[in-house]
């Protein structure tokens, strides 16, 4: 039988502005802000947007109860959105814009002075972290604490200019260097006092983590950086009552591949190899030509099969899967990524069979929408007063954050399920198990 349902979480309502500050005013931010803002208009749908477009079955099937989420939750309303950014580029979102070459002339020009009005803050950038970007637009300070300090300034200011009740930060900026949790990254003395020495184990990214979280402003990590996922930020998080998540937008080949790996685990087919290239000219493209940048890049991108194959449970089947990732800087093909990849698979008695996907996706039109969700549910998940790492949301991430010790779910529909039946559980409605046998047993 199903789960019965409860009585639900005490939501707090979405009332007044919500403050959506961004990291990084590149490709994926604009086409966000511009998005939501031709949506507003009514000149455009939130295509691809599971809290705009999306519904949620309640009951039985019988019951014929399926609202939109928006309807069914205390969502904030996009017309309730106000922007900012930072960008070690000084361009306005206009500007970033046409620079970006995502969106048609349509979808700029009615709005440019709206995106016109959206300047960035300068940055704490280092180039140390990110080798293929040269910002000009960018904070001075002697140390990485004195840094953070100003970023929580920038975010008094922003609430305080906005009218803002509520504010959450995304990080949408470009991939760092590989790094790997340390001593720095244990406790918040720890974290505070590398911050005061400049110790390289701090990234830009954690001094971001570091003070939306001083400020009580949930933070989602849309890039593979460490960033927020360390014991330091995690307690901070859990101690001041804070959703954090990430890490990197589930946006093209690897949400292909948490389709179809599932498919293969599914049927019990099995897989020798999967090779993975892509092709893109946007700045992520250029950045992550610098063999570090890919590095954080490729183990978010490797983790995925291992995940949700399991080879220590299947052997036979996964146990020497040839698993290879490349990406290719190609500037005539701008934000219009293409990841290509071959798979072999083989079936009953071992025969080998091929199965070759090509697909021609348009990186920041898929992840923009990811941004909007984000930032609605992570404002909903402080407003339920849900702390610490927000693993529902890992249907958003190609490498989601997990409490310690458990392993990330992957597979995309496990993750969808699990999305729903937390939305479920805050409004008090039964869980769906997809059992059904009720329909079927006789009295």
């Amino acid at each position: 039988m199903p789960q019965q349902g409860g009585a639900g979480r005490d939501i707090a309502p979405a009332k007044g502005t919500l403050g959506v500050m961004l990291v990084g005013l590149g490709a994926v931010s604009t086409t966000f802000i511009a998005g939501v803002e031709n949506v507003r208009r009514g000149t455009a749908l939130p295509i691809g947007s599971l809290t705009q477009m999306g519904t949620i079955r309640l009951g039985k099937r019988t019951d014929h109860r399926a609202p939109k989420i928006k309807e069914f939750l205390p969502l904030a309303d996009l017309k309730d959105l106000a922007f900012t950014a930072w960008d070690p580029i000084p361009d306005d979102a206009y500007t970033a814009a046409r620079k970006a070459g995502v969106l048609e002339p349509h979808h700029l020009e009615p709005i440019a002075d709206f995106l016109k009005g959206i300047t960035p803050l300068p940055a704490a950038f280092d180039r140390n972290y990110v080798k293929r970007l040269n910002g000009t637009h960018v904070k001075n300070a002697p140390t990485k604490r004195e840094l953070a300090e100003e970023l929580r300034q920038d975010i008094r200011d922003f609430k305080q200019r906005s009218g803002a009740d509520r504010l959450v930060m995304i990080w949408a900026a470009s991939t760092e260097v590989f790094l790997t949790p340390g001593p720095a990254h244990q406790s918040l003395a720890a974290f505070e006092r590398a911050m005061e020495c400049n110790d390289p184990a701090i990234a830009p990214s954690m001094l971001y983590a570091y003070a939306a979280l001083m400020e009580n402003v949930p933070f989602a990590n849309g890039a593979p950086n460490l960033t927020v996922d360390i014991p330091a930020l995690e307690r901070l998080a859990e101690e001041r009552r804070l959703p954090i998540g990430g890490k990197d937008f589930k946006t093209g080949q690897t949400m292909m591949k948490t389709v179809l790996a599932p498919a293969f685990k599914a049927r019990m087919l099995g897989l020798a190899g999967w090779y993975s290239t892509n092709i893109l000219g946007n700045r992520d493209g250029e950045v992550l030509d610098d063999p570090e940048s890919f590095k954080t890049k490729e183990e978010s991108k490797l983790g995925v099969l291992e995940y949700i194959l399991q080879p220590d449970q299947y052997p036979e089947l996964y146990g020497n899967v040839f698993h290879k990732v490349r990406i290719n800087y190609y500037p005539p093909r701008g934000d219009n990524k293409e990841g290509w990849d071959n798979i072999d698979i083989f079936g009953w008695l071992g025969y080998p069979m091929q199965i070759k996907v090509d697909f021609l996706c348009r990186d920041s039109i898929l992840a923009a929408p990811i941004v909007l969700d984000l930032a609605l549910y992570f404002d909903l998940a402080q407003r339920a007063r849900l702390s610490g790492i927000q693993e529902w949301l890992s249907f958003y991430f190609k490498s989601p954050q997990t409490a310690p010790g458990l392993y990330p779910e992957h597979d995309l529909f496990i993750q969808q399920t699990k999305l729903k039946n937390t939305l479920r559980w805050l409004k008090g409605e039964e869980q769906i198990t997809h059992l059904g046998i009720e329909y079927y047993e006789k009295a």
